[in-house]
């Protein structure tokens, strides 16, 4: 079982049960014309887990911010990071998919320069290998240039982003039906090896893969993934995975833990759930917090994604109270479903034919 590093005596809480909480600590407000006038901003202790295969680097904070926007606003997507740095996330997930790299750097060159934080250090970055660059040969480049446009010498986490490789060129979602081509899991996950023992990136995992395709990993890595980022949220718990990953170690990563409500990827089912807004009623929190304060309680990480000042700060208000035993009965009872199931992976001409075998009948 994962470690798990609470800060302030923040201790990890049982299903009803919190013990050792602390409050919020506002953020201040400022205007971007006047940064440099700022001072460095007070930042709430966030729970971080200790990734098992980790080289020397930092432990990882349980809530990260993601990247994934829609639609994409470079100059936008900069500033938010900013304010998310100021009201206290620590964790930004990344990818080259995301065009989201060069925005990230250039917020934490800016961070730096304005006292949000002392040094790249005080983060955990983490970004992801697209499937055009999944070939043994393209690894490493691909994780250089990805640093490059991120300005940093390192990764804290490199990830695998789907269980497919595609024709080498540009990076664009989705991938051509014609231009989906099975992994060389064994040599691919040999490049990822790699990188972590050069020192380009810290931990090494995986993102969108089943218990087979871990399984599959599992079998010959030297180096076990550390992470896998999946869907999860309360109408989709992945019981199975998540008990997997816990007997082998691996940390379980929460992507659209909200639903990624307002994508065109997205769906609101999550923050329209009946269930889920008469929980949040009765403990007067938003949907959104429930749905963090369960995966919190699941023993997950997840990323999470607002530009909204109020709702990033909300979103981090979820560890100083608890879900109760007659919250988790009627959780339980939520009809589960796939809301994100990815048909542009399948292909008649790739290794996935059927949504059965991209999730191995995890569906």
């Amino acid at each position: 079982m994962f470690a798990v590093v609470f800060i302030l005596h923040v201790r990890f809480p049982k299903a009803g049960i919190f013990v050792d909480s602390f409050g919020p600590v506002p953020a201040r407000c400022f205007s971007w014309a006047h940064m440099a006038d700022v001072p460095q901003v007070p930042t709430l202790s966030i729970p971080e887990v200790k990734l098992s295969s980790s080289s020397g680097g930092r432990n990882m904070p349980v809530i990260g911010m993601g990247t994934a926007a829609d639609p994409f606003d470079e100059t936008a997507l900069k500033e938010a990071i900013l304010e998310a740095i100021s009201v206290g996330y620590r964790h930004f997930d990344a990818a080259s998919l995301y065009k989201s790299e060069k925005p990230l750097g250039e917020a934490i060159a800016e961070a730096i320069k304005f006292g949000f934080i002392a040094s790249r250090d005080e983060l955990f970055i983490t970004s992801k290998l697209w499937c055009t660059d999944a070939h043994p040969d393209l690894v490493l480049p691909a994780l250089k240039n990805s640093l490059r446009m991120l300005q940093l010498e390192y990764l804290d986490l490199y990830l695998i982003h789907w269980p497919l490789s595609a024709k080498p060129g540009k990076i664009g979602f989705p991938v051509p039906k014609d231009e989906q081509l099975a992994m060389d899991f064994n040599s691919v996950w040999a490049a990822m090896e790699d990188c972590l023992r050069f020192g380009l990136t810290k931990s090494i995992g995986v993102s969108n893969f089943s218990c087979k395709k871990l399984e599959n990993i599992l079998s010959f890595a030297t180096i076990p993934p550390s992470v896998n980022q999946v869907e999860i949220s309360p109408l989709w718990q992945q019981q199975k995975l998540r008990e997997f990953c816990k007997s082998k170690n691996i940390v379980l990563t929460a992507y659209s833990p909200l639903g990624a409500k307002g994508t065109r990827w997205g769906t609101n089912e999550v923050m329209d759930n009946e269930t889920l807004k008469e929980i949040a009623n009765a403990h007067n929190k938003t949907v959104a917090q429930v749905c963090l304060r369960w995966a919190f309680e699941q023993g997950l990480s997840f990323v999470v994604k607002s530009f909204n000042k109020e709702r990033m700060r909300e979103n981090l208000q979820i560890f100083d109270w608890g879900l109760s035993l007659d919250d988790y009965k009627k959780i339980n009872e939520i009809k589960q479903r796939r809301l994100l199931p990815k048909l542009a992976m399948v292909s008649p001409h790739g290794p996935f034919k059927s949504l059965e075998e991209l999730w191995d009948g995890e569906i």
